[in-house]
């Protein structure tokens, strides 16, 4: 994959010049099931309420973080695909939503094959990148966020995603086992940045599926604060059905239980991404974990589901 890396840096003479104010935040983790597009679509949710112009690109080609901000994947006549294979403008793969704010590039099952297709192709792991600095720079399109859902494996298309990153945010659930792979990510990540995208950033670890009623989640979260230091979010995405519910009903949890611990939780962190990202608007308001104030609340399960109920989400 990295055997020719002059193929995207000195030999691409048609390489685009970053635009000079994005904030390009792909969330991938090799891992299934730790909660990459549940965070994408609620995060991007989140900080298109606030008032940020979103675009959520979908490269899983699964299609959930499509399918869960309710695109119908079957009737699309273009999509994220024929960015990455045909040479499509960015532009022509983007739909509205129903939310006010948030865009999305969406996949098909028409993905799975994009690998295969563009492996031989010169500069293909900065096909995604050319296409956003393109639309952006033509001035065709504003983001003040785009949010990269990549697929749970570290392929060429997941590559893209890193390589078209100013900020990697990685959920980790707080699992057993959950710590198993991040030294692959990571050696990935730094092949990246070295190689391919310099500027590349760790946004954050992001504790995923969170109980704090079972002592292994809280020792889990403990061991992976320990390792990762202040890399990881003060944020922390609780266990709560009704994030499982709101991708079944098509809708972010803010419209389908905004009172649900799911809501606040993508809150807090969209506003600690606003932080870390823009802290001339929101600086330095996150003195204690959220994951602290959560380990002390009662737990309402008429509200967010009994942990034996709780669905695990992609």
């Amino acid at each position: 994959m990295f055997e020719d890396v002059k193929s995207f840096f000195a030999k691409d003479n048609n390489m685009v010049e970053p635009p000079k104010k994005k904030f390009i935040i792909t969330i991938c983790n090799q891992k299934g099931g730790c909660g990459k597009t549940t965070t994408s679509i609620n995060l991007s949710a989140a900080l298109a309420k606030r008032g940020f112009k979103v675009l959520l690109i979908d490269l899983d080609a699964q299609s959930h973080a499509s399918l869960g901000i309710g695109v119908e994947t079957d009737k699309l006549t273009c999509s994220i695909y024929d960015v990455m294979t045909k040479n499509l403008e960015l532009t022509q793969a983007i739909f509205s939503t129903y939310a006010e704010n948030l865009d999305i590039a969406p996949a098909t099952s028409m993905l799975s094959g994009a690998q295969l297709e563009i492996v031989d192709l010169l500069g293909r792991e900065g096909i995604l990148r050319t296409a956003i600095y393109k639309m952006l720079n033509a001035n065709k399109r504003h983001y003040d966020y785009i949010i990269v859902d990549c697929s749970p494996s570290l392929n060429l298309i997941t590559i893209n995603g890193m390589v078209a990153a100013d900020y990697l945010l990685v959920p980790i659930q707080t699992h057993y086992f959950s710590l198993e792979g991040m030294k692959e990510l990571f050696a990935t990540v730094d092949i990246v940045k070295e190689r391919l995208n310099y500027q590349l950033q760790i946004l954050g670890i992001l504790p995923t599926l969170y109980d704090s009623r079972t002592r292994m989640n809280r020792d889990i979260l403990a061991q992976i604060k320990e390792y990762f230091n202040k890399k990881v979010f003060k944020s922390a995405i609780r266990m709560n059905i009704k994030l499982a519910e709101a991708q079944i009903s098509k809708i972010s949890i803010f419209d389908y239980a905004p009172d649900s611990n799911g809501a606040r939780d993508h809150a807090f962190l969209a506003d600690e991404v606003i932080s870390l990202t823009m802290p001339e608007l929101l600086p330095n308001v996150f003195d204690k974990d959220e994951t602290e104030k959560i380990a002390q609340e009662p737990v309402d399960d008429n509200r967010d589901g009994k942990a034996k109920e709780t669905l695990h989400s992609t």
